[in-house]
């Protein structure tokens, strides 16, 4: 009887969870940046409508990322 040295299945599934962690928490921080900026020009130019839009973006941008930090720590200090 031969032991499974190496649990392909769990290695894939790991391998795309960090796949999709990395990938989503660098889209969610990259909108974070793009709402400040955005958020800057329009302020700048009296734009007070979009200006509002835009820091809301990079709030809520900022709270998603701090969301995926906090559960990717209480992933890994979990059993």
């Amino acid at each position: 009887m031969l032991a499974t040295v190496v649990d392909t299945s769990a290695l894939w599934q790991t391998i795309l969870a960090a796949f999709v962690a990395g990938v989503g928490t660098t889209l969610v921080f990259s909108l974070a940046i793009f709402g400040a900026v955005r958020f800057a020009d329009a302020s700048r130019e009296g734009r007070s409508l979009e200006a509002l839009i835009f820091a809301t973006l990079a709030v809520l941008g900022l709270f998603a990322t701090a969301a995926a930090i906090v559960s990717g720590v209480i992933v890994m200090t979990t059993k």
